[in-house]
């Protein structure tokens, strides 16, 4: 075990990847609440996953160009690393501790892509009364009903519950001395001094504002197609 003399801060998160996650918990509630509400509330609902389908665009390039342990790389494990993590019996090259251990890789890729879908049907929707998504008019009448379902129906608990279960996870961390949210701030985590630390200089930043800048732009265009 690393005495916690030896540790020191090592960038972790980049300032994008902290400025998507912060973005998209705060989407996530909006969609919740204006779905809720239904009604003239509906109108900001489109808008919140229109905000998601650019945060998740963002984060999938980011995914592979961004900071060290924002990139997919650092957390696709083979199920044999996935074993050996369910046995305690890490290496030391496995850096678990890190960015995502196993199990919150599978949280993170199973969040992207319940969003990605809640946002894809959202987009195809036709609930009706007054609201249609802004790609319905792609799809055939049946394939736009059968999105509103799932949207408003299973997706949606779905997506509730894997919220739940992410954020019953950073609790049980905490009680057991983890903190995983002060470094989602900070970007640094206490760490060995042979752990690499992420890419996050202003270059990498700029990189992260012209990613940032083509998905806005899909999405404008997107938002456009409903008329």
């Amino acid at each position: 075990m690393t005495d916690p003399a030896d540790l020191h801060p090592v960038r972790v998160w980049d300032l994008p990847t902290r400025v998507f996650h912060w973005l998209l918990a705060a989407a996530v509630i909006g969609l919740v609440i204006t779905g809720k509400l239904g009604g003239n509330a509906l109108a900001w609902h489109m808008r919140f996953g229109l905000l998601v389908f650019t945060l998740l665009a963002f984060r999938v390039v980011w995914g592979l160009v961004g900071g060290r342990w924002s990139r997919f790389a650092s957390f696709v494990y083979a199920p044999a690393t996935v074993l050996r993590y369910l046995r305690g019996a890490a290496r030391p090259g496995d850096h678990f501790e890190v960015g995502h251990n196993p199990l919150g890789a599978f949280s993170v890729f199973a969040l992207i892509a319940l969003l990605a879908l809640q946002v894809g049907t959202g987009l195809v929707a036709d609930d009706e009364i007054a609201t249609t998504g802004p790609l319905n008019r792609y799809v055939a009448t049946a394939t736009g009903l059968a999105a509103t379902g799932w949207h408003k129906g299973y997706g949606q608990w779905a997506l509730l519950a894997l919220v739940a279960l992410h954020v019953a996870a950073i609790v049980v961390y905490r009680l057991r001395g983890r903190n995983l949210v002060t470094p989602m701030i900070t970007g640094d985590k206490p760490l060995p001094p042979e752990v690499p630390a992420a890419t996050d200089t202003l270059a990498s930043r700029s990189l992260a504002l012209a990613v940032w800048a083509a998905c806005v732009a899909a999405a404008v265009w997107i938002a456009r197609q409903g008329g």
